[in-house]
């Protein structure tokens, strides 16, 4: 690793505002910006329609150095496309890197190891599945590259079982890209053809063994799909993958709104369990609010915690306390979002009230 990664990595992070040059420091954001402290090499971070400066800062946070001109928004390239880039993380594995969005997928440990600890472990997919008798039902909220999918179906191939996966994006064009790049992702080797069919269809269905799999993409607006009588006819999911860009980035992606529209959806009678990378006390105030159990998610590469939400408390490890509740009261980015704009504020009057009154905090 050269010097100038080293100090990149043992340095403070601050932003620097785009108007004033004000530094704030990033760990005093809100963790909802978490999947961007990931991106190490990535000296350009979105904030809402505000462009910021990503900066090196001496500990005392008095002085601002920026960041180097030269210095690429994305990690070193392998190949492109004029939308993505392959790229090679610091462990060697291959990811895809969003050039509009200036986003890395999967950053830290690559594709198929954050989605085996995030999503098969976290929701003991091969115990459940194992256990049950019927279709069981995935929503892949954030298809991507299909990393999350597909690391799934490849944990259970000896399973006799039956899959139902529904993705939602609002493009294909990442699962295209890898698709071209499968033997270096790793991931897609094994699954070329009913990936490219997916692509190109909109659905597959395939045997893998004795586990069988039916596989749908419905492209689009995700929330605008949720609030539609489409969603209501939908197969009831037991598990939801949730990997959208992060709510600065995506907003409209982690309102109020839609996770109360997702928690109406699901079987009251069917256990459904939602991991999600984020750790941030604003996604945990929202899915409580929302009618989900929410608990400390299983870590994933440098990221100590992630969060896991439920229609069922069973399904809950580790859920949220009265301290946690505490320190929600306290913090500066705890209000739902509740339109598709990002801010933060601390809870208001109305939230905590009705978060004291959550079943999970009786």
């Amino acid at each position: 690793m050269s010097d100038y990664a080293n100090c990149w990595l043992n340095a403070r992070i601050c932003l620097c505002g785009n108007l004033e040059g004000r530094g704030k420091w990033l760990t005093d954001l809100d963790s909802n910006q978490d999947k961007g402290l990931q991106r190490a090499l990535c000296y350009r971070y979105t904030i809402g329609q505000c462009a910021a400066k990503v900066a090196l800062c001496r500990p005392t946070g008095k002085e601002i150095f920026a960041a180097p001109s030269r210095a690429p928004c994305y990690p070193a390239s392998v190949t492109a496309s004029a939308q993505y880039r392959l790229v090679r993380l610091a462990n060697g594995v291959h990811s895809l890197h969003s050039v509009t969005e200036c986003e890395t997928f999967h950053p830290v440990i690559g594709p198929a190891a954050e989605a085996e600890a995030l999503y098969v472990r976290q929701l003991r997919l091969r115990e459940r599945l194992a256990a049950y008798a019927g279709e069981f039902v995935i929503w892949d909220v954030g298809l991507g590259a299909a990393a999350n999918a597909l690391t799934a179906l490849r944990a259970t191939r000896d399973l006799n079982c039956a899959l139902r996966i529904i993705s939602f994006d609002h493009t294909n064009e990442p699962l295209r890209f890898a698709i071209e790049y499968a033997e270096a992702l790793g991931y897609l080797q094994g699954y070329e053809a009913p990936a490219r069919e997916l692509a190109e269809s909109g659905r597959v269905t395939f045997a893998d063994g004795a586990q069988k799999t039916e596989w749908e993409l419905r492209l689009g607006d995700f929330p605008t799909l949720l609030a539609s009588s489409v969603a209501e006819v939908l197969p009831k999911p037991h598990a939801i993958f949730f990997d959208p860009f992060s709510p600065p980035k995506n907003p409209a992606m982690w309102t109020l709104p839609l996770f109360t529209r997702l928690f109406q959806l699901l079987a009251p009678d069917q256990p459904c369990a939602l991991p999600t990378y984020s750790r941030s006390t604003l996604l945990r105030a929202t899915l409580l609010l929302a009618g989900f159990h929410v608990g400390a998610g299983h870590a994933t590469g440098e990221k100590e915690e992630t969060t896991i939400a439920a229609n069922t408390p069973s399904l809950i490890e580790e859920p949220l306390g009265r301290r946690w509740l505490e320190r929600a009261r306290r913090s500066h980015s705890a209000e739902p979002l509740h339109t598709a704009h990002y801010c933060q504020a601390p809870l208001s009057p109305k939230s905590w009230e009705q978060l004291q009154q959550h079943p999970q905090f009786r």
